[in-house]
């Protein structure tokens, strides 16, 4: 269910009381305001439907989020440290999600108590694999977010990958599955890094050859936009923190067909 009326309200006045410092006050102050009567919603529907609707929903929210940073402390400490760099895509997620100085707070903890094995792995999947049942487009966010603080350093080693391949498949995703997500992700770190040209770099975050016709690499981009549309995600469930990374991974995908349109002389 999303709730802006608090966010809205709270900035127009606060701005107008205040300039930009008011409207930013008035931005948090609503955002509790909306996160409360969210509850109250999530609360009345979900006890009208014996749990279903938006309080199944709510329960979603929750076992996505835990579950991201639990699982990114695993994958990377699997190489047997955690990195500075890993570190900073941790901060790098939270900061991109907006998270208010609590869900922060929860969030650094999560993904210590995976960081430290204090929160096993097999049952965190399990919990985010039963809220999350059927909802394929949800699970390869999760791998892709995954995949990204792995390559946090430039690179998996062995350790990273095979604790991946583990996640990927028992979250119901094949071989076949992980191995595009790790070519799509790859190619773009890669580009990022000045490895890749940003064309290879496009193929890649489409998960074509450079050999594809343009029928191909048409038909896997509207693909991978459907997938990835951030008003989708959220009506499967994904939290509404994670909604500026998912309209991200759109606009990756987007400027990685229009690289290839222009060198192609698509239309």
């Amino acid at each position: 269910m999303n709730i802006w009326i608090g966010k809205i309200l709270g900035a127009v006045f606060g701005g107008l009381a205040g300039g930009w410092i008011g409207a930013l006050i008035g931005l948090v102050i609503g955002n509790f305001f909306d996160r409360g009567l969210a509850r109250k919603a999530a609360g009345g529907l979900g006890g009208a439907l014996g749990g279903g609707g938006s309080g199944h929903r709510q329960m979603v929210h929750a076992a996505f989020f835990r579950s991201v940073f639990v699982v990114m402390g695993h994958v990377c400490k699997a190489d047997g440290r955690v990195s500075q760099a890993e570190i900073r895509v941790a901060e790098q997620v939270m900061a991109r999600m907006d998270l208010n100085p609590t869900q922060r707070e929860e969030a650094v903890s999560y993904f210590s108590a995976g960081r430290d094995g204090e929160a096993d792995l097999d049952q965190t999947l399990e919990e985010f694999r039963r809220y999350c049942r059927g909802h394929v487009q949800l699970v390869r966010v999760f791998l892709e977010i995954q995949i990204q603080a792995a390559l946090a350093d430039g690179s998996f080693d062995d350790a990273e990958r095979d604790m991946l391949r583990r996640i990927a498949l028992g979250l119901g995703l094949s071989e076949e599955d992980f191995a595009r997500l790790e070519t799509m992700m790859g190619g773009q770190a890669a580009n990022q890094s000045g490895t890749e040209s940003q064309l290879e770099s496009a193929y890649d975050t489409l998960g074509v050859s450079a050999d594809a016709t343009d029928a191909e690499v048409k038909k896997a981009w509207r693909k991978l936009m459907s997938e990835h549309h951030p008003d989708k995600l959220v009506a499967k469930g994904l939290p509404e923190e994670m909604m500026r990374i998912a309209k991200e991974r759109a606009q990756d995908i987007q400027k990685a067909y229009d690289t290839i349109k222009t060198a192609r002389g698509m239309r």
